[in-house]
């Protein structure tokens, strides 16, 4: 997997690209918004971690650019910045995902997992799992052959648990993931009741696992 890392913070830049290469990545590095645009035209990479603030510009700038030249690689943006309004700035611009400074070298790891998992998903037109098969370009499912019919929420919730399968997501994930709605995603209620109305129509109720106090997760 090959990951570039654009950053103008020297000490961060250096410990990210030793983690990352500890971990049996392939690494390239970019201290600003040119060089990045650089080794974007020169490589395809599976996955790029854009700063927000860069000496020649913004990363949003960035961002917004590749999303217009149709470039889909997956993004995980990453900055000091902690308003909702600038998450959700990003997320709009077309971030894959958004994660605050500082942040653990555990919890990068595991957003970069699931990423890379989530795009190679991504790649498959069908995925099957279980006595279920999940059409993405269409998305539509079949369960032993027949047509389930779900609502937009309750496919991206499926959506979202199959891509991360094996991976436990708590309740704000999921809401979050929905919902685009800061202000409203302690109402966990609501996911609850996705999750039983989509148990019910897939007849899948040992598929859709409840971990106690965290969320709901697929094991595969």
């Amino acid at each position: 997997m090959y990951i570039l890392i654009i950053d103008d913070n020297e000490e961060l830049l250096y410990a990210l690209e030793q983690l990352l290469k500890d971990t049996n990545y392939h690494v390239d590095v970019a201290k600003t918004l040119h060089e990045g645009e650089y080794s974007i035209s020169q490589k395809k990479y599976d996955l790029i971690l854009l700063d927000w603030m860069l000496p020649d510009g913004s990363g949003i700038d960035l961002l917004s650019g590749l999303r217009r030249e149709n470039i889909r690689t997956p993004i995980l943006f990453f900055s000091s910045k902690k308003e909702v309004e600038d998450k959700v700035e990003a997320l709009d611009c077309g971030a894959d995902d958004y994660l605050e400074k500082p942040f653990s070298n555990i919890e990068l790891l595991a957003r970069i997992r699931a990423l890379l998992r989530r795009e190679s998903v991504q790649k498959q037109t069908q995925l099957q799992i279980g006595e279920l098969t999940i059409d993405f370009s269409s998305r539509s499912v079949l369960a032993l052959n027949e047509p389930v019919k779900l609502s937009s929420k309750e496919f991206e919730l499926l959506e979202l648990l199959v891509l991360n399968a094996n991976t436990v997501l708590t309740r704000y994930q999921i809401s979050e993931h929905l919902s685009r709605d800061f202000d409203h995603l302690t109402a966990s209620n609501i996911v609850d009741a996705h999750i039983k109305n989509l148990r019910k129509k897939l007849n899948a109720d040992d598929l859709i696992q409840t971990v106690r106090g965290v969320g709901y997760m697929i094991a595969k």
